[in-house]
């Protein structure tokens, strides 16, 4: 345990010795252990998006054991994934990497505006399956974001009773908001202030673009000049929105993109202060070897030993 995790570990003085253990076990694990950094490998995209739209690319990963696998060999610092998933793995990999599970989840076989996630695990199953946290999708921006809120609040209570850390995918959605608006620099913001209010250990948000969605926000960043320009001012501001960065915030990877320009994401996110990136279908969609090198290089960012 080095200054770097204890100072983090500081931040969350109101959890209990169990949260932070586990919060320390993912800051701890894999090739960026000890560095104040997280990449980890998110595999909810069967359910979200369709089996064919996310394994097709690469066969391999229709196994759920083949992302375990992944996780571990590439040095990630945990691993997410639904229910299933990780109990077709679970068992085989006890021990190897800190596991995440996603306990709700959302289809596009009905393509609501105003979104709202099922729940499909609890703390219980966590439990059984030795994961070291809990993942859990809002959409702040849905007509349905009060239920949303309350069963977060829910599973907030009941996962850091039993000594396990949250980690929050707070997406804006909704039909009040433009699709540009989903990704705007004041949305995200928001959107990752509401889950660190709504007690969120760890924050996943969309990386942000320099659209500024809301016109009372508007005026603010133009009076007090908020800077949003560079993508890294962006990942600044949203940190600092987290609680002024006492707040671990990771940034999604999204669709699969050209190799550069993830890496230019991700030194925007190092030099902005950003805690990391959790890579799901820019890892997975490539074949293994080409997904460790591309997470490697990622990782080397983040640590510093590549520019």
């Amino acid at each position: 345990m080095n200054d770097r995790i204890r100072e983090i570990l500081s931040w969350y003085g109101s959890e209990n010795p169990g949260v932070r253990t586990n919060l320390a076990r993912m800051l701890n694990h894999g090739r960026l252990a000890g560095t104040g950094k997280l990449v980890i490998l998110p595999v909810d995209q069967g359910f979200e998006h369709g089996p064919a739209r996310s394994f097709a690319p690469n066969p391999a990963g229709y196994d759920p054991r083949y992302h375990f696998q992944l996780a571990i060999d590439a040095g990630c610092n945990a691993y997410a994934a639904p229910l299933g998933f990780l109990e077709a793995g679970a068992a085989d990999f006890a021990g190897e990497i800190p596991l995440i599970l996603k306990c709700n989840n959302h289809d596009i076989l009905n393509d609501e505006r105003d979104p709202i996630s099922a729940v499909t695990a609890g703390v219980d199953d966590a439990l059984r399956l030795g994961c070291v946290a809990v993942g859990f999708t809002i959409y702040p921006g849905s007509s349905e974001r009060t239920e949303m809120y309350q069963q977060l609040r829910d599973l907030i209570l009941e996962a850091k009773t039993a000594g396990l850390a949250v980690v929050v995918w707070s997406y804006p959605r909704g039909s009040a908001l433009s699709k540009e608006g989903e990704t705007a620099v004041d949305v995200v913001a928001y959107a990752a202030q509401i889950a660190a209010q709504l007690g969120a250990d760890i924050i996943k948000v969309k990386l942000p673009s320099e659209k500024v969605e809301l016109p009372e926000a508007q005026k603010v960043y133009q009076k007090y000049e908020i800077p949003i320009s560079t993508l890294a001012d962006r990942v600044k501001h949203v940190v600092q929105s987290s609680f002024n960065g006492r707040r671990i915030v990771i940034f999604s990877g999204g669709a699969t993109s050209a190799d550069e320009q993830v890496f230019t994401e991700a030194r925007a996110i190092r030099d902005g202060g950003g805690f990391g990136s959790i890579m799901g279908r820019n890892s997975f969609q490539r074949k293994k070897e080409d997904a460790e090198k591309f997470l490697g290089t990622i990782m080397g960012i983040y640590e510093g030993s590549v520019k």
